[in-house]
């Protein structure tokens, strides 16, 4: 059976909605600081393992690779196998994106069709995410973002492999919160000005899997926030690396007063009109 993103849509929304009562009490008892909750075995198995054997390889994606960061990424979907972008599109579905909403008692979410820093990812063996905070707004600069939803599909992916979607609930100077990167789980987190997260480094040979929507809304989550680029830190051990990426956050924001909507364009987005 050939699956589109409303099927999909369909078994995710069930099996959300099951767990809903669950999934609330977890995002309130989080939502003071960071809000998140996570729902396993979201797909039937079959399924979510179809997606991992589709997922491009390394050198049809693009790397991203610098003192913040060290990850493939794609958001150019109908390069890649249909699946794929059925599935990213399942998650915005107006019945998930209103659940989603509902379960983290939020007024309004906006899905992006766009797919602007979303789509799909990989990290493999020393790749990495540095702390940071997610750039607050849309490409366009009109909407807040505030959700971040990570499907993960990486078969038998052990904890202890890294690649592990981190929260700093309480800054760089307190234990993190770690969200195990499970195969068949899928992450949701708020995004606000203190929602520093990162992915902890890969110490396996092998590659974890994701696939990433962000939802947006006319209004930030915090009446406190206020606009930022993606904002990146070091790690707590790496004193160096953290000040040298303050500087660099300090100058991309100052350059952003000058240009609105930077100097040159986020090239990660799905440009709808592109072809193959």
């Amino acid at each position: 059976m050939e699956l589109n993103r409303n099927d999909m849509a369909s078994l995710i929304y069930d099996k959300m909605n099951q767990e809903k009562d669950i999934l609330k009490k977890q995002f309130s008892q989080s939502k003071d600081k960071i809000g998140y909750f996570y729902v396993d075995n979201l797909l039937p198995n079959e399924i979510a393992h179809s997606i991992q054997k589709i997922f491009p390889k390394p050198e049809e994606m693009v790397l991203k690779k610098s003192i913040r960061e060290n990850k493939f990424v794609a958001a150019q979907m109908n390069k890649h196998n249909p699946l794929l972008e059925e599935l990213i599109f399942a998650f915005q579905d107006k019945r998930i994106v209103d659940l989603i909403a509902e379960i983290c008692q939020i007024e309004e979410a906006i899905p992006d069709e766009n797919l602007y820093a979303g789509g799909i990812s990989m990290m493999g063996h020393k790749q990495f995410l540095n702390p940071h905070l997610d750039n607050s707004h849309d490409k366009d600069r009109e909407l807040w973002r505030v959700l971040n939803l990570l499907y993960y599909v990486t078969p038998d992916w052990n904890k202890e492999n890294g690649g592990n979607l981190e929260l700093w609930p309480d800054g760089l100077h307190k234990p993190q919160v770690t969200i195990h990167s499970k195969f068949n789980r899928l992450a949701v987190m708020a995004t606000h000005n203190q929602s520093l997260h990162s992915v902890s480094p890969v110490v396996f040979e092998g590659f974890r899997c994701c696939v990433s929507n962000y939802y947006f809304s006319t209004k930030p989550l915090e009446s406190s926030d206020t606009f930022h680029v993606t904002s990146f830190r070091g790690r707590p051990e790496n004193k160096m690396t953290d000040l040298m990426l303050q500087t660099d956050t300090w100058l991309r924001m100052n350059l952003r007063k000058i240009f609105k909507k930077g100097v040159k364009e986020n090239p990660h987005y799905y440009k709808k009109d592109a072809k193959n």
